[in-house]
């Protein structure tokens, strides 16, 4: 059973905007570190960007900061992340993640960015 359910994916010119969401099914989401990850066709997975809990500090991959943020909901139990100014090296499977590489992990969203 997925209990982190990604959504927001898509196709987007460069230069364009996607907002992604998920959803932790889980009442004690406001307990753990949240995040999001990428793996790109042929590479690792990579952070993307991470928010911790309670005083929500974010932290950014160096290709990502300035045009990415990331934020929380913990009344609907939601990560988001906000990408714009996208460019065709964004294009990868964006990952939920909770509470870090050992937590629990969503099961992606496509976003692709032509150019």
């Amino acid at each position: 059973q997925a209990h982190l359910v990604e959504s927001g994916g898509g196709v987007v010119q460069a230069g364009g905007s996607l907002r992604l969401s998920c959803v932790d099914s889980r009442t004690n989401f406001r307990l753990y570190s949240a995040g999001w990850y990428r793996q790109r066709p042929g590479k690792e997975r990579e952070v993307v960007a991470t928010i911790t809990r309670d005083d929500g500090i974010t932290d950014y991959a160096d290709s990502v900061k300035g045009r990415f943020a990331i934020s929380r909901d913990d009344a609907k139990r939601t990560v988001i992340l906000q990408m714009n100014s996208l460019t065709p090296e964004d294009s990868a499977v964006y990952v939920c993640n909770r509470g870090g590489p050992l937590g629990d992990w969503g099961q992606g969203t496509q976003v692709t960015v032509s150019s």
